[in-house]
């Protein structure tokens, strides 16, 4: 008798959408250190955030409870494209010759084509609840501020994004694409900010990176009382809305019979891979998960953050407006390399991630960018779907895992973040095509100088 052919899409109702997030805080077994203020060495507490964000999302940052309810206009909004599809890579598979299952978690289908809307929705609705008519923030690759410009249409708010001018100049559809839903976009470093001055009176050709955009949009939000900041990773409130993904496909793989011995992400921030990575790890941590799960993060080799940086308090930004945050870092004055995985391009991370990798329960690798669009072509090609540069990344971390699974000849089912199409990004894709695509060495002396430049943490 013939087997029945497993699903490929795996779908859940919008009956099926969860209604509330998961805060890992509540069940790490080893929490991260808190930010400190930079001036007093303390704790940051609530009014040292008050300037620039709502009081809801400051509650949610130092939230210890485990389940956050979603307010309904937030479900509203979401119900335009959640939950979102679960995909069974078969052509992939069969492509590798591999025996594992490799699945995706797509979340290409949301109107800025991410996961980032999971966050900036929420963002938007707790500011304009407040009383804020006017928001700033940066972007790099232009995810985020596509999502944010979105999320701002549709509870009316004014939105200003400094992006990075490596991403300005490389993705022209991503400007046009957040001007279109009547956001403001600049190229940063730019001259409306003392910080974005400061860098191009150094540099006047400096190519930006999320750093620089961050102080620039701080700066912004702390001098303009109807402006508020927002930020599209790193921050406990941004990782605690994207834990919808994971909850999802939790729900999917049950609908399936299958669970994934391996999770899969790319990680700049952390935003994407947390999204999809900590419901199950809440299902490690209490005790519940069906079997052992291996966590990995990916980064790019050209900015690897987790990999190769140091573990200590550092700014969040470039001109250091931001508390310190326990966190691998590359320093905050190290400017990457221009690589197409503009999303990727953070000298930080989120101090949850930093810590899950210090403690082990995750793991980091970092790969080179023409491996990487390898890995994509090879996916668009038997799945259909061109991934963008940063997402790329969570494809290649699948690919190694699938052909170890062959090597080894041990099944395994594999679960990866696909956060984003890359249909802005195919002069990426013209120029692996064409041969023209390199990968930068890691910028070791780099580092190194801007390492020496982290801040010393004053004695409380």
């Amino acid at each position: 008798m013939a087997q029945p052919v497993a699903a490929t899409k795996i779908l859940l109702p919008e009956t099926e959408m969860p209604t509330r997030w998961y805060n890992i805080l509540a069940d790490m077994p080893s929490p991260p250190d808190p930010p400190l203020h930079p001036g007093t060495g303390r704790p940051a507490g609530p009014q040292d955030l008050a300037g620039i964000f709502p009081m809801d999302l400051i509650l949610q940052e130092v939230s210890g409870d485990r389940w956050v309810e979603i307010p309904e206009p937030v479900l509203d909004v979401y119900r335009l494209w959640r939950p979102t599809p679960l995909y069974r890579a078969h052509r992939l598979e069969r492509d590798l010759g591999t025996p594992a299952h490799i699945y995706y978690k797509y979340e290409g289908t949301s109107p800025a084509g991410s996961h980032k809307p999971n966050t900036s929705v929420a963002q938007a609705y707790y500011n304009r609840k407040a009383g804020i008519r006017r928001l700033a923030t940066e972007t790099g690759a232009g995810q985020w501020g596509s999502a944010l410009a979105f999320a701002a249409r549709q509870f009316d708010l004014e939105i200003r994004v400094y992006m990075v001018k490596v991403s300005y100049d490389q993705k022209p559809y991503r400007r046009l694409m957040m001007e279109t839903w009547g956001g403001e976009v600049v190229a940063s470093p730019s001259q409306l900010t003392r910080s974005g001055r400061q860098v191009l009176e150094r540099n006047p050709d400096s190519p930006g990176s999320l750093g620089i955009a961050i102080s620039e949009a701080v700066e912004e939000a702390a001098g303009r009382p109807d402006t508020n900041y927002s930020l599209g990773s790193v921050l406990n409130h941004v990782l605690l809305h994207q834990t919808i993904i994971g909850q999802e496909a939790r729900k999917q793989f049950a609908l399936v019979g299958d669970y994934p011995d391996v999770v899969v992400g790319c990680c700049g921030g952390g935003s994407n891979f947390g999204g999809l990575a900590f419901p199950f790890l809440h299902e490690r941590f209490t005790g519940n998960a069906p079997k052992a799960v291996r966590f990995v993060a990916v980064e790019p080799a050209a900015c690897p953050t987790l990999t190769r940086g140091t573990y200590a308090y550092d700014f969040g930004d470039t001109a250091g407006f931001t508390p310190l945050l326990k966190m691998y870092t590359l320093g905050h004055t190290f400017i990457p390399p221009g690589i197409h995985a503009g999303g990727l391009r953070y000298h930080g991370v989120s101090p949850i991630v930093a810590k899950l990798v210090k403690d082990r329960h995750v793991e980091a690798r970092a790969y080179g960018q023409v491996g990487v669009f390898e890995s994509a072509v090879r996916f668009a090609r038997t799945e259909g779907i061109i991934p963008a540069p940063e997402a790329a990344h969570a494809v290649k971390g699948a690919v190694e895992e699938a052909l170890a699974a062959k090597r080894e000849g041990t099944p395994r089912t594999i679960l990866f973040g696909l956060s984003g199409h890359g249909h802005f990004d195919l002069t990426a894709y013209d120029q692996y095509l064409r041969g023209e695509l390199q990968d930068y060495e890691y910028p070791a002396a780099r580092v190194r100088e801007a390492l020496q430049a982290l801040p010393v943490v004053p004695q409380a």
